[in-house]
């Protein structure tokens, strides 16, 4: 009896101990480096981070063409950023490709993302092929094909309700040695890619530099690209958590990461626009609702923290997105935004409802294969009051 009870205890013991952490101490967090990579990430609230992240935005202006972004002999940079929006993103994905067709979507100087925006901002980046293979997997799967819950084991003693696995090999699939080759020599023009995720230890958004990564060649830099994505769109209790490898001061630390939409709605480099004299055309895709729908909850876990993701990430857009709406106002800069409209009615019956996602997906491409009506201002102001 005794015998068994101990067994018992090992097991609780076992399963509650996840991961055994040596996390990086408070007065190093924005100084540690992947180990190897010291080159790749940048924390947004950390002025010595933020420099080298300057340094090689200004490298960027070098290395585009002398024609590239001209607009009456004046360059103005198109900029992209791309909210998540979980099963939603497959209206932006949608509308993307809807305004590919139309002939009349820019080339992004800068495109940035967290969640499931980070896979979008991906592929758009990427290149033709990515954003078509990215539609076919938004309008494909349903809710079984990308999350699995765990037992109730390990749901009470582990780390999140759903094993990140299914979805792990969704973005391997995507993530290849020909994608990082394609990000690589858009990188090496002048464009930059950034992927936000959310270092838990400190409370901060990470920005990392995909292109700077995919520059790196090699199947090292392929897997630490895989991670970063599974971290992005990795909301904390849904997915577990991702752990990189860490160095500072030659000792090594590991740091706990998850969804960049954990600490914000939308996410833009402000700070380094400044004093850069550029102008810039923001273009801001929020893969959401702009407006409260209701909707009859279900009583258990996976709904209602389902239904947290949505509300939350919602209500964090919306001041991100009149944030950024005064920025540009203040300089000047042409204001662009996109999100689901409000005369389409949500069906969505799971997490990952297969049908509502293509319907999402056509009524985004529709909507901007004749044309989308870029609103000018956020929700509540008219005509930029």
């Amino acid at each position: 009896m005794i015998k068994k009870l101990l067994i018992v205890i090992f097991l609780f013991t076992s399963l509650g101990c996840a991961h055994l952490r040596y996390a990086v101490p408070e007065n190093l967090v924005g100084k540690a480096v992947v180990v190897g990579m010291p080159d790749i990430r940048y924390y947004k609230d950390k002025p010595d981070s933020l420099l080298l992240m300057r340094q090689s935005l200004v490298r960027s202006f070098k290395e585009e063409g002398k024609s590239e972004y001209l607009v009456n002999e004046r360059k103005i940079y198109p900029a992209l950023i791309i909210g998540g929006g979980v099963s939603n993103s497959a209206y932006g994905i949608g509308l993307l490709k809807g305004w590919l067709k139309s002939g009349e979507r820019p080339v992004f100087k800068i495109v940035t993302g967290y969640s499931s925006g980070s896979l979008i901002a991906v592929a758009t980046f990427s290149g033709q092929e990515y954003e078509e293979r990215l539609a076919n997997l938004f309008t494909s799967i349903s809710t079984k094909d990308v999350v699995k819950q765990k037992s109730i084991f390990g749901i009470l003693f582990g780390d999140s309700v759903n094993s990140s696995a299914l979805f792990a090999k969704k973005i391997n699939d995507i993530v290849d040695e020909n994608l990082m080759a394609k990000i690589a020599k858009e990188h090496a023009k002048g464009r930059r890619l950034y992927v936000g995720t959310t270092d838990l230890d400190a409370q901060e958004l990470v920005i990392w530099d995909m292109g700077a990564l995919a520059s790196k060649g090699g199947e090292r830099a392929v897997e630490m690209f895989r991670k970063i994505m599974l971290a992005s769109c990795s909301f904390p209790v849904m997915l577990p958590p991702v752990y990189f490898q860490v160095e500072a001061f030659g000792r090594r630390y590991d740091e706990m990461h998850a969804d960049g939409g954990v600490v914000g709605g939308i996410f833009y480099i402000y700070q380094l626009m400044e004093g850069m004299g550029v102008s810039s055309q923001l273009y801001v895709l929020n893969c959401c609702y702009m407006s409260p729908h209701s909707k009859q909850v279900e009583d258990n876990l996976a709904a209602i923290t389902s239904r947290l993701i949505e509300t939350n990430g919602s209500s964090k857009m919306d001041g991100d997105t009149y944030r950024l709406y005064a920025f540009a106002q203040e300089k000047g800069w042409d204001y662009n935004l996109a999100y689901i409209p409000e005369d389409f009615a949500p069906r969505q019956k799971e997490m990952f409802d297969r049908q509502e996602m293509q319907r999402l997906f056509k009524r985004g491409y529709d909507d901007a294969v004749i044309g989308y009506k870029w609103h000018k201002s956020p929700p509540g102001l008219v005509d930029g009051k």
